[in-house]
């Protein structure tokens, strides 16, 4: 390492990749250090050792709010030669072995599909839909700063509606406007992406947020696998003078070269381990009381042959759902947060190849799963999820040709932010998302000047979008630099 530089970001997770970009184009010199062989942090796509010439997404794989994020708009992924597919399919729900509800892109085509719900799912999404970019605005922002756009009765109006659109689903009002079982299901398929108990408020956010985003610009996969964002990012930093060193953990502040500014894409348990010692005691005591949530526990597949789904509409998302019915998904959360792990969990799946055929090599693809499950439970959780896919798709144990299971106890050798299998990195409650990581007017602030924590643990919220990296970025190059922050833009 030199021993001195302007920034140094730890973690290279598509935070602080955003961050470095950020710096490095305001003029600075940066060093980003990242403990794994390969840079990217929840955004890797490395070859399977399952399979000669498949690749797995080691951590995600769709990203609901990559063509969505500010930062990302800015960045353009696409001009950059970096295809995100969103297919025309954003996710499915199966219910049981007859029936599925399917959400596309067209919020219509969803509407007219889901039957006896439909009118309520269209009134439900209408507003939303209109009011997307002002919505997103406000729920990626860093809690400091409001939209321009909320400046007017309109935009006052729509964000009323959302509000009221989120304390419905919170709340065990929240089957009042439908009639069947599809749209509540399709509903808390999303929901569950907090892993959280349901219905709460932190569970409604995100489904409110994240499925309108299904009816607009869609839940994208990138051709060539997640790993294709990181190399974006990490090319244009080095374009920018900026490097990566990768294989090197950071364990103590003073490992580091001197620098105006640190930015840590690691844990709140990350960021103490490193800069605990010169914390300010009572912000060291907030930190060490930040609560980590229930975890996930992957599956990586690899399949002969497509999910024989029993609906075949099924097949052509992405992403799909495996919990049946808001009842059942309910009951099954409740478990995990019980501290017992279900008989039937919230399982997600998803196949790659059908937005990207080149994922599929000598005639094999790459199947791509996970559980909820306590926080560090150390079960194999294969025969689970298996049984979960199988239930919907008769015949799928038929077209598995391996699988292997990454249980919650060990996520966190893929990418230590993921502690106990916590892939939020912080549990997704009211007061979790209100004081991520403290209560503190700046959340990224860490009481050391020029040291700032950048990571999903800090607002907006988790998810491959990079705006904690902007948000922190823009800070240091205020306090740090007196620079401007520059253009993303290619």
């Amino acid at each position: 390492m030199r021993t001195s530089t302007d920034a140094v970001v730890i973690g290279s997770g598509p935070n602080g990749l955003t961050a470095a970009v950020t710096l490095a184009r305001a003029g600075l010199d940066v060093l980003v250090l990242e403990a794994q062989p390969v840079a990217g942090g929840g955004a890797r796509t490395l070859e399977s050792d399952q399979a000669d010439g498949l690749h797995h997404d080691i951590c995600s794989a769709v990203h609901p709010l990559a063509l969505a994020s500010p930062a990302f708009r800015q960045f353009d992924f696409a001009a950059r030669g970096v295809e995100l597919i969103a297919p025309e399919t954003s996710y499915a729900q199966p219910i049981d072995a007859h029936q599925a509800a399917i959400a596309y892109r067209s919020l219509e085509r969803t509407a007219a599909e889901l039957g006896a719900d439909g009118p309520a799912w269209r009134n439900f999404f209408d507003p939303l839909v209109e009011n997307v970019d002002l919505l997103t605005e406000v729920a990626l922002g860093d809690r400091r700063h409001l939209p321009g756009g909320l400046l007017n009765p309109q935009g006052i109006g729509a964000l009323v509606r959302a509000g009221l659109r989120v304390i419905e689903q919170a709340t065990p009002a929240w089957n009042m406007r439908f009639r069947t079982d599809l749209g509540p299901a399709l509903l808390t398929g999303v929901a569950a992406h907090a892993i959280s108990p349901l219905p709460s408020p932190a569970a409604s956010g995100t489904s409110v947020m994240l499925a309108t985003h299904a009816h607009t610009v869609g839940w994208p996969i990138p051709v060539g696998g997640s790993g294709a964002l990181t190399a974006s990012l990490i090319s244009d930093l080095e374009a920018h003078g900026g490097r990566v060193v990768t294989g090197a953990e950071v364990r103590s502040w003073k490992e580091l070269p001197r620098a105006r500014a640190y930015l840590a894409d690691t844990s709140p348990a990350g960021l103490l381990r490193i800069w605990g010692d010169r914390m300010r005691p009572a912000v060291r005591r907030a930190l060490e009381r930040f609560r980590y949530g229930d975890a996930a526990a992957k599956v990586d597949y690899v399949l002969s042959e497509p999910v024989p789904w029993a609906d075949p509409r099924v097949g052509a998302a992405a992403t799909v759902h495996l919990g049946g019915t808001r009842a059942e998904m309910a009951f099954a959360e409740a478990e995990v947060a019980a501290g017992r792990m279900p008989q039937r969990p919230m399982a997600l799946f998803s196949d790659p190849s059908i937005a990207d055929a080149g994922r599929i090599v000598g005639g094999l693809r790459p199947g791509w799963a996970y559980a909820h499950v306590p926080a560090w439970y150390p079960g194999d959780v294969t025969e689970a999820v298996t049984a979960q896919i199988e239930r919907f798709a008769p015949g799928f144990r038929d077209v598995v040709v391996s699988a292997r299971c990454t249980p919650a106890s060990q996520m966190s050798e893929h990418n230590a932010n993921y502690v106990g299998g916590d892939i939020a990195a912080g549990a997704l409650s009211t007061w979790g998302l209100l004081a991520r990581p403290r209560l503190a007017w700046d959340p990224y602030a860490t009481s050391i000047p020029g040291v700032y924590l950048c990571s999903q643990s800090t607002p907006p919220a988790p998810g491959v979008h990079g705006m904690s990296g902007w948000h922190a970025a823009r800070r240091a190059l205020a306090q740090r630099f007196s620079l401007p922050v520059p253009s993303l833009a290619p």
